[in-house]
């Protein structure tokens, strides 16, 4: 089982000093884009191009020190993915606490990097899903490289992506299965999970990854949530999705 997760704007910043290597990283089948959309990144944030990048990022002012770090990827620190990325889902993975057994069925979606696995070492870095670079969708610029990798990986496990909606349209897995989120109201309607959206998959996520179990298919994936305390029912609107019930 690989459980893809979704990166978070976020990010730690120091690490190891050995800079990045895309051969370090899993899924060389996305080194040729990833190489294309470091090369841009830096291009945009070149020193005296800060206006532009600022726009083109969508950041403020106040965050234009993440200009800087775009402009030292080749050179800057590295750290573990799982260990970069920060926010409400990682803080609900505990990550400093999974075992080895648990990242190894991790990876993270990136607009950046495509997929990556949980110990690859990646440096800090801020590129949203949504942006566009050198006036071209990210969408565009990864064409079917995400899925095509992601479907290597389903031919010999199952894969469960809890990549948010801008992250899966960058390589979108149909087979793979996927979460929703919902809540049961006092009066017992449901209404689908947003602001602590991301707490609820970290913990299923954690919890999941550390189990023993395989699973290979939607039912045992349900069967393996359900043996470790979640209610998890069957979508009515897709066929490889599961509702992640939340009761207050």
């Amino acid at each position: 089982m690989l459980i893809v997760l979704p990166p978070s704007e976020t990010k730690s910043f120091g690490g190891s000093p050995e800079p990045m290597s895309m051969d370090a990283l899993s899924f060389p089948s996305l080194n040729p884009i990833r190489l294309e959309l470091v090369d841009s990144l830096m291009r945009l944030c070149r020193s005296g191009n800060e206006p532009e990048a600022q726009s083109v990022l969508g950041i403020s002012e106040a965050l234009a020190s993440e200009i800087k770090e775009n402009r030292a990827l080749r050179n800057g620190p590295t750290a573990p993915a799982i260990e970069r990325y920060t926010g409400v889902l990682y803080d609900a993975l505990h990550a400093a606490l999974l075992t080895d057994h648990a990242r190894s069925r991790l990876a993270i979606g990136s607009a950046l990097f495509g997929v990556v696995g949980a110990e690859d070492p990646i440096p800090h870095y801020r590129l949203s899903g949504g942006v566009k670079l050198d006036d071209r969708t990210l969408k565009s610029r990864w064409g079917s490289a995400i899925t095509e990798t992601l479907a290597e990986v389903a031919e010999q496990e199952l894969v469960v992506d809890l990549r948010s909606g801008t992250y899966q349209q960058l390589g979108r897995l149909k087979d793979a299965v996927t979460v929703r989120v919902e809540s049961v109201q006092e009066d017992g309607s449901r209404k689908v999970i947003s602001h602590f959206n991301k707490h609820y998959k970290g913990v299923l996520a954690r919890d999941l990854a550390e189990a023993e179990e395989n699973p290979r298919t939607i039912d045992e994936l349900k069967a393996l949530a359900e043996s470790v305390g979640h209610e998890v029912e069957y979508s009515s609107k897709k066929a490889q999705e599961l509702v992640l019930v939340i009761r207050n």
